[in-house]
């Protein structure tokens, strides 16, 4: 028999959310970059007033393919119930969150930027919050109900 696609408990839910807003922002970034760089409060700079060695939209579209790739695997993982991968996630997006700080603070980046750095924090804390709460109460994600045995994933 087929394995059932779900999404199961709390924590997958907050790995579907971020996969599915890192996608969407993904595909946004690819169809247009511009929106992506006057979001984040980068100084907009026409295309036909960049230099030819300006590849700053390269750059950007680059990332958006990283970011619509990354929502793909989020999604998958929170459908599929990879529990071993929502624990790898809190750590590095803990990492992002200090690095795209750094960025805004040593003055590399506008303000701005740090709204990336505090999704990246609370979603790293939404999940490492699911994760803790799944595994003290009992719930398997699993069976969706109390885990007796209180098994790891």
């Amino acid at each position: 028999m087929p394995k059932k696609l779900k999404v199961q408990g709390p924590a997958s839910w907050t790995i579907l959310i971020f996969g599915v807003i890192a996608f969407l922002l993904g595909i946004v970034g690819i169809i247009n970059p511009e929106f992506i760089l006057r979001t984040l409060g980068f100084e907009f700079v026409a295309r036909a007033n960049r230099a030819n060695s300006d590849y700053t939209l390269v750059f950007i579209v680059a990332s958006s393919m990283a970011s619509l790739n990354m929502g793909v695997y989020y999604i998958l993982a929170a459908i599929n119930n990879v529990r071993k991968f929502y624990g790898w996630t809190v750590p590095f997006r803990c990492l992002t969150f200090i690095v795209f700080s750094t960025v805004v603070l040593s003055g590399n980046a506008p303000i701005m930027f740090l709204g990336i750095a505090a999704w990246e924090l609370s979603g790293a804390i939404a999940t490492g919050i699911a994760l803790y709460y799944e595994k003290k109460s009992g719930i398997d994600p699993m069976a969706g109900s109390p885990n007796v045995a209180k098994n790891e994933a």
